[in-house]
């Protein structure tokens, strides 16, 4: 079991993420492959079938890897799970359990309950992997408030991308979805993030190395807050060549996520 292993996943399921942590230092993506991997299985995990008590089963699984972290058991023989172990402590091992948790909105068709439920799964999805690997990178605790005002703006990016493929899997993906709330969710989260990668900035490469994809998806806000139809049309994302550029300069610093 690899961190090659781990890397191959995230190549092939999320091209965005694997680029953003190849852009990373080396050290930094033997943690980020790992966790990054975790995040895509435990996503997949409610998409793989119809019946949802097998999804419960499978998310239980990635429940009962963190578990045995937890406990100081040998990690079991599986290509994502012995890699995680590797990298995480027994800190981020019960702070990823909330990660598990979080993907039972997937298996269901409920809508979120509030705006406050909604904002718990945006943070326990996105912000917490994110907050724990930059932790795992040297980030100070200081930073916690940055890490999450960052994680909640990358979170919602990304889920607003996905807000037409939900919507045809019969799921309610957002509490309000008139084009007015929307544009101010997302104004509110690119402010955040803004914020945030400005506050992160000073950190070493590797420590920041978590936040480059929250950083790459500030501009995917900025597009909603001032066409929130682009949302509904799944007309939201930015080309090839303004990505390479933008992941040449994050890459460097978060401060250009002002740009």
């Amino acid at each position: 079991m690899s961190v090659q292993a781990c890397a191959e996943i995230v190549q092939k399921g999320d091209k965005d993420r694997f680029r953003a942590t190849m852009a990373a230092p080396v050290a930094a993506r033997e943690v980020l492959f790992p966790i990054h991997a975790f995040c895509l299985e435990v996503a997949k995990a409610p998409w793989v079938t119809q019946e949802a008590m097998i999804a419960e089963m499978r998310l239980q699984f990635w429940r009962d890897v963190l578990q045995e972290k937890i406990d100081g058991k040998p990690p079991r023989a599986h290509e994502v799970a012995a890699p995680l172990a590797a990298v995480l402590d027994t800190t981020s091992a019960q702070a990823l359990d909330d990660t598990v948790t979080a993907r039972q909105w997937d298996i269901y068709r409920d809508p979120h309950e509030d705006d406050a439920a909604f904002r718990r799964y945006l943070h326990k999805s996105y912000a917490i992997p994110m907050h724990l690997a930059a932790r795992l990178l040297g980030a100070p605790e200081n930073s916690a408030k940055a890490l999450n005002a960052l994680g909640y703006a990358g979170g919602l990016a990304r889920y607003l991308i996905a807000i037409p493929g939900l919507q045809a899997a019969g799921r309610i993906p957002l509490v309000d979805g008139r084009p007015e709330v929307v544009a101010q969710l997302a104004k509110e989260a690119h402010e955040q993030g803004r914020w945030g990668a400005q506050q992160l900035g000073k950190l070493s490469k590797t420590a920041r190395a978590p936040m480059i994809d929250a950083v790459m998806h500030l501009p995917v806000l900025k597009q909603a807050a001032k066409t929130p139809e682009a949302v509904l049309d799944g007309a939201l994302g930015q080309g090839p060549a303004r990505k390479a550029l933008r992941l040449a300069l994050v890459s460097q610093s978060p401060s250009w996520a002002l740009f």
